[in-house]
């Protein structure tokens, strides 16, 4: 194609290509990566207790319990991220309470929600992980998460947990905007409704990160894992 010859189905073609079969150029590394478990938390994992359920996000469970073991075997830093009260939700965006997912609940008793931030047992932190208090969809909105990555030695993170569309979402473009680069875990992350999963997946795929599976996580840390005990053998 040439400059000034470009049609509109040439262009719809190469987007639609972009969107359904993009694939970043972002190596996983693990000595450069950390493990992002975004919000799997009671309120919205624990099956029937809160109108907040988001019931894909329990299915992924063991899939997240997967990814953990890889990264805990290969020494890769696993944050864990969470709503909870704090300073007195002062520090919620303005507009929030504006928005249909927080408005409908008025009436509704939450004295008991998003207090203690207990994150669901099959997925609980051991003490050495990092827990992120966050008030707003995006890990790094007002979090210090880019300056523990940066101390850390990280530049690339891995992002499981709920809702993709959200939180998932908004915190792999926040990366991205500073210069970090993201695998997301198209299979370990969730939201309602399976369109709109694969819809962000495909807005994701084409701009913000590289898409992967639990396997592929798996696979590809695996044989990094095994690369790592052979370098130590003694040579002959």
């Amino acid at each position: 194609m040439k400059l000034g010859e470009i049609t509109e189905k040439d262009v719809l073609k190469i987007a639609r290509d972009q969107y359904t079969h993009g694939n970043a150029t972002i190596p996983l590394k693990k000595e450069q990566t950390a493990l992002l478990v975004i919000d799997m938390q009671d309120e919205f994992v624990k099956p029937n207790w809160t109108h907040f359920w988001v019931p894909q996000a329990t299915k992924i469970v063991p899939k997240i319990q997967k990814i953990i073991d890889i990264c805990r075997q290969t020494d890769i830093p696993i944050i864990y991220t969470v709503y909870s009260n704090t300073h007195q939700y002062l520090d919620r965006p303005k507009t929030l309470w504006l928005m249909p997912s927080r408005s409908f609940t008025k009436d509704i008793d939450q004295t008991q929600l998003f207090q203690t931030a207990s994150i669901w047992q099959p997925l609980k932190p051991e003490q050495k992980d990092i827990i992120i208090h966050k008030s707003s969809y995006g890990a790094f909105y007002d979090t210090p998460l880019e300056t523990i990555l940066k101390n850390l030695g990280k530049d690339t993170i891995i992002i499981t947990g709920t809702l993709t569309n959200y939180c998932c979402g908004t915190t792999a473009r926040q990366a991205y905007e500073r210069g970090f680069k993201v695998i997301f875990c198209g299979d370990a992350t969730a939201t309602h409704f399976q369109e709109m999963h694969d819809y962000e997946l495909q807005v994701l795929r084409r701009g913000f990160a590289k898409i992967m599976s639990t396997n592929e996580i798996i696979s590809t840390l695996t044989q990094q894992k095994f690369i790592k005990k052979d370098s130590n053998r003694p040579k002959k």
